[in-house]
């Protein structure tokens, strides 16, 4: 019963993922707050079913 949700992503860092997301921030800026590849970040909202904001 982790919270990892593979590959180090923690349920409070998918939240703030999600929340970046609605807020229309975009994956670049995302990348660089979360300390992770653009690649990452784009590979987790498409998992997550979740477009993201243009500005990539």
């Amino acid at each position: 019963m982790s919270e990892t949700i593979e590959a180090g992503w923690t349920l409070e860092t998918v939240q703030q993922l999600k929340a970046m997301a609605q807020e229309g921030i975009p994956p670049s800026v995302m990348s660089l707050k979360l300390k992770r590849p653009v690649t990452a970040i784009h590979a987790k909202l498409a998992e997550l079913g979740i477009t993201p904001a243009a500005g990539a």
